[in-house]
């Protein structure tokens, strides 16, 4: 495991310098789970949900949050992001909607805490829309599936295709 950036040499936390660091093309990906009763699915497939579409209001939500991540996360760089994409795909196994969030930047540091935060506010926005219906949801599952770019290069979760 290597040392923790994010602290100095007293151990008080401080933003990471990468003024020195190249700009480089990085990439995150995330994901995340909202399970739900399936006639809550059903709600949001059929568009009946009250507060309207719920799948494209997350979706704005989730690409909004990610260019605010170093408003809401202590010591993130504010950066210039190239792209963002969230998807939310019903799945009946679960059921309920899996969020999924690419966030691309050419930089000096990575995107995953942006990518991390897409998918956690969508998340939070579809719970909002549809809670009437169902208080019971649940988000399960936020991680990182895989990253590229910078110093340490690829990362794939065991569990990303």
């Amino acid at each position: 495991m290597s040392t923790l950036t994010h602290l100095d040499a007293a151990g008080a936390a401080n933003m990471v310098d990468v003024s020195d660091k190249p700009a480089t093309t990085r990439t995150a990906r995330a994901q995340g789970v909202v399970v739900m009763l399936p006639e809550t699915l059903r709600l949001i497939r059929e568009g009946d949900a009250k507060k309207g579409d719920v799948i494209g209001t997350a979706r704005l939500a989730g690409i909004m949050a990610s260019k605010r991540t170093h408003e809401l996360i202590p010591l993130c760089h504010p950066l210039l992001i190239s792209k963002v994409r969230v998807e939310c795909v019903p799945d009946d196994s679960l059921p309920g909607l899996r969020v999924t969030a690419e966030v691309k930047v050419i930089g000096p540091t990575g995107v995953e805490m942006e990518a991390l935060t897409a998918v956690s506010v969508a998340c939070l926005t579809i719970y909002d829309m549809v809670k009437a219906a169902d208080r019971g949801m649940r988000i399960e599952g936020i991680h990182l599936l895989a990253k590229d770019g910078g110093k340490s290069g690829s990362y794939r979760a065991e569990d990303a295709s």
